[in-house]
């Protein structure tokens, strides 16, 4: 039975690239999150946003948040429901705030290798992955034509 309520939807979408509680399956992230989150959040957030803040920018925000609230987890909840909807994975916006309200690391690290897996390099930002992106060149050749039947006698 189909609930009334409109804000309770069926999760739709494809699945993520990689499980929530998978961190350790990228150690050199996992570490880098576990210490200073404000990067790998800065990070995220500059491909999120498409190179419209920077990894700077977007990390001493979180740095500041983190800091004077301990609630970072707040304004990192957002970029995970920007990046969901973006790419069309399940979930939905209740869901990502309780993700990075009870595990902001295991949010993080799952949404820094989703986009790895998307084909970014984290380490390098949004306008030089556009350039190297730029750069792929597609190489396309004549198809092979199939030798037709012959007759033997």
């Amino acid at each position: 039975m189909q609930s009334s309520d409109p804000s309770v939807q069926p999760a739709r979408g494809q699945e993520w690239s990689t499980g929530f509680f998978d961190c350790c399956s990228d150690v050199p992230n996992c570490c880098l999150t576990c210490w200073c989150p404000c990067i790998t959040f800065g990070r995220i957030a500059e491909i999120v946003d498409r190179g419209s803040t920077t990894c700077q920018t977007s990390g001493a925000l979180y740095a500041i948040l983190a800091v004077l609230t301990g609630c970072a987890c707040l304004y990192s909840y957002c970029y995970r429901s920007k990046m969901r909807k973006e790419y069309e994975l399940k979930g939905n916006a209740c869901e990502d705030c309780l993700a990075h309200c009870c595990c902001e690391l295991c949010a993080l690290t799952q949404q820094y290798r989703e986009l790895q897996n998307r084909g970014f390099n984290m380490s390098i930002g949004w306008n030089a992955n556009m350039e190297q992106m730029s750069h792929v060149v597609v190489v396309t050749r004549a198809p092979v034509v199939e030798v037709g039947m012959t007759r033997l006698m």
